[in-house]
C-alpha cells in the first residue's frame, strides 16, 4: 500500500517536459490533486498499479500525464485506455489530447456505434495513444485489424464500471492480446472480488494506491442540505436555482422517468433544462452532453448511471434531488463541481425522516455538510435585486445601447427611462412557488436541536471513561457471589 500522502505543491515537481507543462498549464490545472500526486510518480516509474479513487479525484490526468511524457512517438501505439462507455471513451480523449497537444500527442476513440472503416482509417495515421470501448476493441483484435498492436501501458479504467457492465470476460480475451512486458494500471472506484481476481492475472507485482473518502471531499466545494416535505422537492429545486445563480447545474435523480419529467417540469417554467439517463439513443445522449457543454442548456437532469465519468468543466452547481444510495456515490455526484481550483456548491434535499442518511455520508466522508433554510420569496427577491445591481454595474455600455438611448431620450427624462427598463427587466424576474418551502423556523430550531442532542450523547458515549483493572475485579467478584 502506498501511504505517501505528500501534497505536491505544483506540477513542477514532477519534472515534466516543458511541452507537457504548457498543456497542464493552458487546460487550467494548478495543483496535483491526491491521486495525481501519488500516483504520477509511481507510473513514470514504469510500476504496474491498482488506483482505488472515485470520479472526480482528477484520475484521468493521473494516468494521462504521465503515458505523455513516457511517450517515445516512434510511430507506434504506445498506449492503451480501455473504458465502459463511448461518452467516457470520448471524454478521456478529449482530455489526453487537450493535455498533449503542444506535445503533438495523437489519440484515436475507438467504440461501437462509429463506422469501422472510418476507424480502420484513423488507425492507418499511427496514433500513440487509443481509448477504447472492450467491445469494439476485441472486434478489431479478433479481426486483426490492429496489426503490430505493441501498447506499452495499458490502462483499465472504471474497471468496477465494466464488471458491472458484464465486461470482464471480453477484458480477459483482450489482454490475451496484449505483450506480456507491457505496464498495467488500473483504476476503479471500489474493489469487488471479481476485480481483485483480475488484478492478480494480469498486473505484475502492483504497487497499491487507495484515496479515502475524507480525501475525496474537495474543500472548493461548499456542502448544504436543506430539509423539506416530500411534496415540495420541485418546488425547492425551483426556489433554489432562481437564488443561487447556478451558471451550470447538474441535478441528480433515482430513476430514469423522474429525469425526464424534472427536466419537462424546468422547460416548462422556462428554464434551459434537458435529461441523460440510460433509456435515451446514444444520439440523444451524446447531443444533451454536447448542448450542455456548449451552454444550450445550463442545467442538466441525470441518473448515476448515465453520468458515470461525465467530465464537465465550470459546474458551478450539483443538487441531490434525492439522498445519493451510499456515501460513495455522494462523493461520485459532488466531484462534478469544484473543478481545477474553482468553488462550487453542492446541495442535497432531505425529509426529516432521511436526516439519517445525511449522518451516515457526514460519518463516512467525513465531509462538513451544513443545514440551510430554503429562501422565501422576498428573500429571493432581495437576491435577485442585488444580482441585477451587480452586473448592470460591470455591463459595458455598446454602441447599439447608445444609438436605442439617444432615441429614446427626446421622449422621456433620464430618471423616468432607467425606471422603465428596470420595470421591463424586473418583469421576467418572477419568483415561482409558495413563499415558504421547507420546515418552519420553529420546527428547524427543534431539528437543529435535535442534532445537537444526538451529536452531544455520541460524544458521550465515545468518551465514556474505563473501569480500573481493581474496579472490574470487584465487580466480578461480587456477580460471582450473587449468582453462586
Amino acid at each position: 500500500m502506498n501511504n505517501n500522502h505528500e501534497s505536491c505543491s505544483s506540477f513542477l515537481e514532477f519534472e515534466f517536459k516543458q511541452n507537457l507543462l504548457r498543456g497542464i498549464n493552458e487546460a487550467g490545472f494548478k495543483i496535483p490533486s491526491p491521486i495525481q500526486t501519488q500516483t504520477i510518480p509511481l507510473i513514470l516509474g514504469r510500476h504496474d498499479i491498482i488506483a482505488q479513487a472515485q470520479t472526480g479525484t482528477g484520475k484521468t490526468a493521473a494516468f494521462a500525464l504521465p503515458i505523455i511524457q513516457n511517450l517515445k512517438n516512434n510511430g507506434e501505439i504506445e498506449a492503451l485506455i480501455v473504458t465502459p462507455t463511448r461518452e467516457l471513451a470520448m471524454q478521456i480523449s478529449d482530455e489526453v489530447y487537450k493535455l498533449g497537444k503542444f506535445c503533438h500527442t495523437k489519440t484515436v476513440s475507438i467504440y461501437g456505434g462509429q463506422s469501422i472503416q472510418r476507424q480502420i482509417e484513423l488507425l492507418k495515421k499511427r496514433p500513440q495513444v487509443i481509448i477504447a470501448t472492450p467491445g469494439r476493441l476485441l472486434d478489431h483484435l479478433r479481426n486483426e485489424r490492429l496489426n503490430q498492436f505493441n501498447p506499452n501501458t495499458v490502462v483499465l479504467d472504471e474497471s468496477d464500471e465494466m464488471l458491472d457492465m458484464g465486461f470482464l470476460e471480453d477484458i480477459e480475451e483482450i489482454f490475451s492480446y496484449l505483450p506480456q512486458n507491457r505496464q498495467t494500471l488500473l483504476f476503479s472506484a471500489t474493489m469487488p472480488l471479481p476485480i481483485k481476481k483480475l488484478a492478480q492475472k494480469i498486473l505484475n507485482n502492483p504497487k497499491i494506491v487507495k484515496i479515502s473518502p475524507s480525501e475525496t471531499t474537495n474543500s472548493d466545494i461548499s456542502q448544504r442540505y436543506y430539509i423539506i416535505n416530500e411534496y415540495e422537492r420541485e418546488d425547492a429545486i425551483i426556489r433554489l436555482i432562481d437564488s443561487e445563480f447556478p451558471t451550470k447545474t447538474i441535478i441528480f435523480v433515482r430513476m430514469k422517468k423522474e429525469a425526464d419529467v424534472l427536466s419537462d417540469c424546468l422547460c416548462s417554467k422556462g428554464y434551459l433544462a434537458g435529461a441523460l439517463h440510460g433509456d435515451m439513443e446514444q444520439r440523444e445522449r451524446l447531443q444533451a452532453i454536447k448542448n450542455f457543454k456548449e451552454g444550450i442548456i445550463d442545467i442538466l437532469v441525470a441518473t448515476d448511471v448515465a453520468a458515470r465519468g461525465l467530465d464537465i468543466s465550470d459546474v458551478s452547481h450539483v443538487f441531490n434531488y434525492h439522498i445519493p444510495l451510499n456515501p460513495e456515490n455522494y462523493v461520485h455526484r459532488i466531484g462534478r463541481t469544484g473543478r481545477a481550483g474553482k468553488k462550487g456548491v453542492a446541495i442535497t434535499l432531505a425529509t426529516p425522516l432521511e436526516f439519517k442518511e445525511i449522518r451516515r455520508i457526514t460519518e463516512n466522508t467525513r465531509a462538513k455538510i451544513e443545514l440551510y433554510e430554503i429562501p422565501t420569496i422576498a428573500q429571493t427577491l432581495k437576491t435577485v435585486h442585488s444580482n441585477l445591481i451587480k452586473t448592470l454595474l460591470e455591463t459595458e455600455i455598446t454602441d447599439d445601447a447608445l444609438g436605442i438611448y439617444e432615441q429614446l431620450s427626446n421622449n422621456f427624462e433620464s430618471t423616468q427611462l432607467v425606471c422603465k427598463l428596470l420595470s421591463y427587466i424586473l418583469k421576467e424576474s418572477k419568483v415561482l412557488g409558495p413563499n415558504k418551502i421547507g420546515l418552519s423556523q420553529k420546527d428547524l430550531k427543534k431539528f437543529k436541536d435535535s442534532i445537537f442532542n444526538y451529536q452531544k450523547e455520541k460524544h458521550s458515549k465515545t468518551h465514556k471513561p474505563h473501569k480500573t483493572k481493581r474496579a472490574n475485579n470487584v465487580s466480578k467478584k461480587h456477580k460471582t457471589r450473587n449468582t453462586s
